[in-house]
This record gives C-alpha cells, sequence and structure tokens, in this order.
C-alpha cells in the first residue's frame, strides 16, 4: 500500500513539476487560422472569392478546366502573404463531391527541400480538415492535388 501511495505521490509531483516548468518557459504562440474553402477546381479565397461555378465529378474535370484556365487565374490571384510563424490551414470541401487534399509546399524544387510541407487528404465533402505547419521566410505553393487545382502563390516575408 505504501509503495502504491509513493508511486501516486511521485506521479503527481512529476505532472506538477512539468506544469509549473512550462508556465516558466513562457506562453504557447497560437496558431493563426488560415480559413481556406475548395470548390470544384479552384480555392474560392485564392480567387478573390469568385466563385467561377465550375462543375467536376472527377479529376479529369478539374485537369481540362484548368489546363485552359489556370495560369490565367493565379496570374491574376493577389499572393497570400503572411509572417513565418504557426499557422493551421483550415480548409472546407465545399460542394465537392469527392475526396479533397491539400498540399503546401516550397515553390521551386531547392524550395521544397528547404521549407517545411504539410499534406493530406480525407477531405469529404462537407468536411473541414486543418493542416498545422510552422512558416519559415520563403516562397510556396498550395494546391489539391485531388481536385486538380492551380498552385497559388504563399509569400512569407
Amino acid at each position: 500500500m505504501k509503495r502504491l501511495l509513493d508511486a501516486r505521490m511521485l506521479s503527481c509531483c512529476n505532472g506538477l513539476a512539468a506544469f509549473v516548468l512550462s508556465l516558466a518557459a513562457g506562453p504557447v504562440a497560437a496558431a493563426q487560422i488560415v480559413d481556406l474553402t475548395q470548390v470544384p477546381c479552384q480555392f474560392l479565397e485564392s480567387e478573390g472569392g469568385t466563385d467561377r461555378g465550375y462543375r467536376s465529378r472527377s479529376i479529369k474535370d478539374c485537369e481540362a478546366i484548368n489546363a485552359k484556365t489556370g495560369k490565367q487565374r493565379v496570374a491574376e490571384a493577389k499572393p497570400l502573404e503572411l509572417k513565418p510563424g504557426k499557422y493551421v490551414f483550415r480548409v472546407t470541401n465545399k460542394n465537392v463531391p469527392y475526396e479533397l487534399g491539400f498540399w503546401l509546399r516550397g515553390a521551386s524544387v531547392a524550395g521544397r527541400v528547404a521549407l517545411p510541407s504539410v499534406s493530406g487528404g480525407g477531405l469529404l465533402p462537407g468536411k473541414t480538415q486543418d493542416y498545422a505547419i510552422e512558416l519559415r521566410p520563403g516562397r510556396y505553393v498550395y494546391s489539391c492535388p485531388l481536385n486538380t487545382t492551380p498552385d497559388y502563390k504563399l509569400v512569407v516575408k
């Protein structure tokens, strides 16, 4: 019985010590939220909130649409500008009838090696998912490989 009580006290003291040390380290910087909404073949916020009304039943539809219009739309889009730090990209699948994903990475081959990246799938119709990352200064792009969106620009400075 005494050993059990000693073990519980030690466990409690270790937990309390960890809590006190975390307070001494100072507040943890909260991640900033970046909301993004995917509709067929595009991210709304990346194109100034304009829903172009594309229809897509599969990746092939978006590949055809973005082969024709993607370059022009990205050229007209204002790059997302952020400061270095912790972020959560909160991505919503709005009206895309199949699973989507999200991929944020360095804009160039060298950037893909040197800069952090985050990706994932599982974004079913109507679902919202978070993708956490700590961004460093540099040029990034983000897209959905499953919805075949253009590579939208992100600059961290």
